[in-house]
């Protein structure tokens, strides 16, 4: 049973894209840099994250305002990823940024 206590989420961030065949380890590891480097920022909240063989992939991210979501696009290495992924790992990307509105939570374990 996890008991951690953050804030809410009152905003999610989208992010569906579609991998092209290149470059895999180099993405893996600056996949997970950047998980790395958001956990570390103000109004960070968690991030679910799955991808397909086929290479499609979402990760969400939740944050407790747009300023962090802000904040976290603007972020210096996280702007390189951004232009690498744009330039290299990416045949097509879409991003949404939304309000939670509720949130309903199951777990038989706990």
């Amino acid at each position: 049973m996890n008991h951690e206590i953050r804030p809410p989420a009152r905003y999610a961030v989208i992010f569906t894209s579609q991998r092209t065949a290149t470059g895999h380890a180099e993405y893996a590891a600056m996949a997970e840099r950047m998980e790395h480097l958001a956990r570390l920022m103000p109004g960070f909240v968690d991030v679910e994250s799955v991808r397909g063989n086929d290479g499609l992939g979402i990760t969400i991210s939740y944050w407790t305002d747009l300023a962090a979501i802000k904040a976290w696009r603007d972020e210096a290495e996280h702007r390189e990823a951004q232009m690498r992924g744009r330039s290299e790992w990416y045949r097509w990307y879409h991003l949404r940024i939304c309000e939670i509105a509720s949130e309903v939570k199951f777990s038989p374990e706990s």
